[in-house]
């Protein structure tokens, strides 16, 4: 059986086969199609399950209908739970999702971006790596959608979603001075960008304000290709060295979980003579015992703002010139358990 085609379609609904490519090609609203023909018109393409071309499609129109998402580690699961929102969200969109991790490699990235362009994705969405400033100018030179998150390039001009890590900082230390810590130690990734170095910013500003004078002796850095080993070793020296440690705030989820190991393994318990606080949430932290106080960013809401922003993107003349960049910062929550 014949497989149906475009003029099938405008046949059937008669209207023109431009109105149907149209319709197909998501400019009915553009070209002031009627809301009554497009609903005729998207009916008819159900009924008579027509499947268009992608490959001819993306010639003709020059779109592929797939966006580029590079990430930091895809299987953490901050990322991995904005992926599959933002990939959930493109898809009712029409448009699918590719994507990959960087290691916080620059090089890594550069590739990355490469192998898209290749692929001629029609936008990206980057949680990006110092280093990459230039690839990603180049992209907006070449008039390609782009939108970065979960952390900022200052010197980029870019569409941007992220949240208030200093305020998520600043609360995490706050909810522990006033639980009575007083020796609060910061477990970092030894990693320069500017959403971990926020997080130690308001960290550190709670301290003063609360009159307590940051230690650089219970500040750890720990690389981020570090093996469980190598970071059990740096939290031993930290507890050998500082005894009277009586919190830790961990700036990512992933630190957290190897501190709550190393702490299983030397059987230091956490209670109100030591208490942990980590930044995102996951499930481990809710079923622990005792559960897990967290800095909580809202990724619905992260990834709700990046589609919109790409889409919007998308939809835009592309000769006209640029207009103002989209600036999206979200608070935190701080949940205590």
């Amino acid at each position: 059986m014949k497989s149906p085609s475009i003029k099938d379609i405008a046949k059937k609904a008669e209207v023109s086969i431009t109105t149907v490519s149209f319709i197909l090609n998501g400019k009915a609203e553009k070209m002031r199609i009627s809301k009554e023909v497009i609903k005729r018109v998207e009916e008819i393409i159900l009924e008579l399950g027509f499947k268009p071309n992608q490959v001819a499609r993306s010639l003709r129109t020059g779109n592929t209908k797939t966006i580029g998402l590079i990430v930091e580690d895809i299987s953490n699961p901050f990322f991995s739970g904005i992926a599959r929102r933002i990939e959930d969200k493109a898809y009712k969109k029409g448009y699918k999702i590719t994507y990959s991790s960087t290691e916080n490699d620059p090089a890594k990235a550069r590739d990355l971006i490469e192998m898209f362009k290749s692929r001629k994705v029609d936008a990206y969405i980057i949680a990006p790596v110092p280093g990459i400033e230039e690839d990603i100018r180049q992209l907006l030179a070449d008039k390609i959608p782009v939108v970065i998150f979960d952390r900022n390039l200052a010197d980029l001009d870019v569409n941007y979603v992220v949240v208030d890590n200093f305020k998520g900082g600043y609360s995490a230390a706050e909810f522990l001075i006033k639980k009575g810590r007083k020796n609060i130690a910061f477990v970092t990734v030894d990693v320069e960008v500017d959403q971990i170095n926020n997080r130690y910013l308001g960290y550190e500003q709670a301290l003063k304000h609360y009159g307590i004078q940051p230690n650089e002796q219970t500040l750890v850095k720990i690389p981020f290709d570090s093996t469980e080993e190598d970071t059990n070793q740096r939290l031993k020296v930290l507890f050998e060295e500082n005894p009277e440690i009586d919190a830790v705030f961990f700036s990512t989820n992933y630190l957290a979980v190897r501190g709550l190991f190393f702490f299983k393994t030397i059987q230091k318990p956490i209670d109100d003579g030591f208490m942990i606080v980590a930044y995102d949430d996951q499930d481990v932290f809710k079923i622990h015992t005792p559960p897990i106080s967290v800095v909580d960013q809202p990724i619905e809401e992260i990834a709700e703002k990046i589609i919109d922003v790409i889409l919007q993107e998308l939809s835009a003349d592309r000769s006209l010139p640029q207009t103002e960049r989209s600036k999206v910062i979200l608070p935190t929550k701080f949940i205590e358990r």
